[in-house]
């Protein structure tokens, strides 16, 4: 295995020695794509916070982002260790958004739009929101209301990531890959169950309708389990009655199970696996065993000494991030 990290500082391309140890964290929502390495000064290595760094595997781009960070020990003055992030990093930024009859993909091409962001392949998410005022918010939450409002209203899951330099929104479908993890190519695991949290039996979304002074509610419930675990209440104010019974109903399959947590320690590497990707798990965990796709939350890949390991969230059924 090789993997070069080239940076780009006034027009003048640069691949420093990269010293053993390179990470990339991805996450599936709320967070940008991170690298952090450490590099040789060599004669002749400058480069700032701002240039434009890609992470190649093998001689195949994985990774692309901006130094947000350099440090130094020391002790170790001539290596320099730098965190680089993708451009979902400026998604970070706040503003202040009304909108109405937007789809999820055509808020994130607003948003891109207006911080100048580049945008690949936007997946048709089709169901068009009546109406969001967003105030004082990040642009990672004004697109996750998006992607939120969405799924309740359809139950469609979008990951929106950075692929190598471009914005991209896929369907959940769309994320599969053919990678098994099972005992013999898992480490360690970590593994919870639980009903205190993300567990609801029963859904109560209220709308005001000022139109005829009524309050309108809308239930959705399990008495089997509310005998089992009593009333556990997802409560919501809604700023439309659209789709409101079908939206209580698919909140009440998505929360009315147990929840289940599982980390995955040093899973042999494939840099196919980023947050949102689904891949086929086969484990037995004491209690159950698992023999189906599962979705990583979170991964974190470390490239040392010749060896690429994974460190692994998974969700999927009732296991939860």
């Amino acid at each position: 295995m090789t993997y070069e990290l080239l940076i780009s500082h006034k027009g003048k391309l640069m691949i420093p020695p990269v010293v053993e140890g390179v990470t990339i964290e991805w996450e599936r929502k709320g967070q940008p794509g991170k690298l952090v390495a450490q590099v040789v000064k060599t004669p002749g290595l400058e480069f700032v916070e701002g240039d434009a760094c890609r992470f190649s595997v093998d001689g195949v781009p994985v990774f692309y982002g901006f130094v947000f960070e350099k440090s130094r020990k020391g002790s170790q003055e001539e290596m320099i260790r730098i965190t680089v992030y993708d451009q979902l990093y400026y998604l970070k930024n706040k503003d202040t958004y009304v909108y109405t009859g937007k789809t999820a993909a055509e808020v994130v091409k607003m948003l891109a739009e207006d911080f100048g962001l580049r945008v690949g392949v936007l997946a048709d998410t089709k169901y068009r929101i009546p109406s969001r005022v967003e105030d004082d918010h990040t642009l990672f939450d004004i697109i996750q209301n998006a992607l939120d409002e969405t799924l309740k209203a359809t139950g469609a899951m979008y990951v929106l990531y950075d692929d190598v330099g471009k914005l991209t929104l896929r369907g959940l479908e769309e994320m599969k890959i053919d990678l098994l993890v099972d005992e013999e190519t898992a480490g360690d695991y970590d593994y919870q169950s639980s009903i205190a949290q993300q567990t609801y039996d029963k859904i109560k979304l209220v709308y005001e309708n000022k139109d005829t002074g009524k309050r309108e509610i809308y239930i959705a419930q399990d008495s089997a389990h509310q005998n089992q675990w009593g009333v556990l209440q997802y409560y919501e104010k809604l700023e439309s009655s659209s789709n409101a019974k079908a939206m209580a109903e698919a909140l009440l399959g998505l929360y009315n199970r147990e929840t289940r947590t599982l980390r995955l320690q040093n899973v042999l590497g494939d840099i196919r696996v980023r947050g949102g990707t689904l891949l086929v798990v086969k484990l037995e965990l004491g209690d159950m065993t698992l023999s189906h796709y599962m979705m990583a939350e979170q991964v974190k890949h470390t490239f040392s000494q010749g060896q690429h390991l994974m460190e692994l969230k998974l969700r999927g059924g009732d296991f939860v991030a």
